[in-house]
């Protein structure tokens, strides 16, 4: 096999051997510049060799540069340029040659020897038989997202809010109790406060404790579904005073089952009233609903249901909140958090020992909008129990 053709036996993929054997042609005719020049003639050795002005010089690497013929005629065949096109000018051959090259997206090799031996660029998809000197191509990096980013970026859509506006939680799921704490900065106490509530009301201290003084009034009232609860909205004038502070009722809302326990018993329901004194300090009233007779006040907080979350519905009546409250007026009291989100502790909660009747017909409305809205139980942590002798 002729030295000039061996750089076309490289190992290539299919389409680079077409492109070699169009240009093969071409190869077979071009001078290696390390193989010695082939004599036409027998030529005297003695003799100066004279040149033919008309005809090429071929190339001899250990031959002295040839002088340039002042006489040669203008349309003399061009030399092969530094970039190997060796063909005159306007060859058809090397039109094709180099046409079907960028089709294949082959280049030159600058390994060979001869100016026509070319390598094709492996492709997407290329099976891996090309030259296997040729650098592997990194593979591009999968545009995928893993699923720790989709999980990352779930948790900061609902933390944030869909709206943006506030922090999305439940009592279930991704966003339930287990992971309030994670969800937002201002929840972190969620996760670790330790004096969380609610908590099984166990060995309480008996104590003459001071009662609470009610002062509620007959008030007007709005009820709204907040996506987490029905909330009732009351008008100021109404407050208690204990342990020598006076609080403000803000509002009350409802949880199923009771959030608190009572020597390890829950109830079907638990209405939490909700205070705050002049410095911000809040205390939590919690009446607890045990199924019996329907309740006068609660029926009226259905009547008023809105028909859709987020709505409020002003009531055209008024409530007196004091038909909440049971006769047995006395109580267990402890140092807690807020039930929900952002569980903020230092909450003065005052559990009503008297559990206060509700009707199997009114659990189940509630039971149609929120079937479970409690926090489970959190450790009670060696805190103070006292209750009402």
């Amino acid at each position: 096999m002729p030295a000039a053709v061996r750089p076309l036996f490289r190992p290539l993929p299919m389409l680079a051997l077409l492109s070699a054997a169009l240009a093969w042609p071409l190869a077979a005719n071009a001078s290696d510049a390390h193989a010695p020049a082939k004599p036409e003639a027998k030529a005297d050795a003695h003799a100066p060799a004279k040149a033919d002005a008309h005809a090429p010089a071929k190339a001899n690497a250990h031959a002295p540069p040839a002088k340039a013929d002042a006489h040669a005629p203008a349309h003399a065949p061009a030399k092969a340029d530094a970039a190997g096109h060796g063909a005159p000018p306007g060859d058809p051959m090397d039109k094709l040659r180099e046409k079907l090259a960028q089709k294949l997206g082959a280049v030159k090799a600058p390994d060979a020897a001869s100016p026509y031996v070319v390598r094709v660029v492996a492709k997407a998809g290329d099976t891996g038989h090309g030259d296997s000197h040729a650098p592997a191509r990194p593979a591009a990096r999968s545009s995928k997202p893993s699923a720790a980013d989709l999980v990352a970026k779930l948790r900061a859509e609902r933390a944030a809010g869909q709206d943006g506006h506030a922090a999305h939680w439940a009592y279930g799921g991704e966003v339930g109790p287990e992971r309030w704490g994670d969800l937002k900065p201002e929840f972190s106490q969620c996760g670790n406060g330790k004096r969380q509530s609610p908590i099984d009301i166990r060995g309480g201290v008996k104590v003459d404790l001071e009662p609470i003084q009610f002062d509620y009034r007959t008030t007007n009232f709005r009820v709204v579904d907040n996506g987490h609860t029905i909330q009732v909205n009351l008008g100021g004038g109404n407050s208690i005073e204990v342990q020598g502070r006076r609080y403000e009722l803000l509002q009350f809302h409802f949880h199923r089952p009771s959030e608190e326990r009572i020597d390890g018993r829950q109830f079907d329901m638990v209405a939490h009233l909700v205070h705050k004194d002049p410095e911000g300090r809040l205390a939590v009233v919690a009446v607890l609903l045990d199924r019996g007779s329907a309740h006068p006040l609660v029926q009226s907080v259905w009547n008023n249901l809105p028909l859709e979350k987020g709505m409020e519905m002003v009531a055209a009546t008024e409530m007196d909140v004091n038909q909440l409250l049971p006769a047995d007026r006395r109580y267990f009291t402890y140092m807690g958090s807020l039930t929900t989100p952002p569980c903020s502790e230092g909450v003065l909660w005052l559990v009503m020992r008297q559990p206060q009747p509700i009707s199997v017909d009114q659990v189940g409305v509630f039971s149609r909008l929120y079937p479970m809205n409690a926090r489970p139980i959190q450790q009670a942590s060696g805190r103070l129990i006292k209750q009402s002798n």
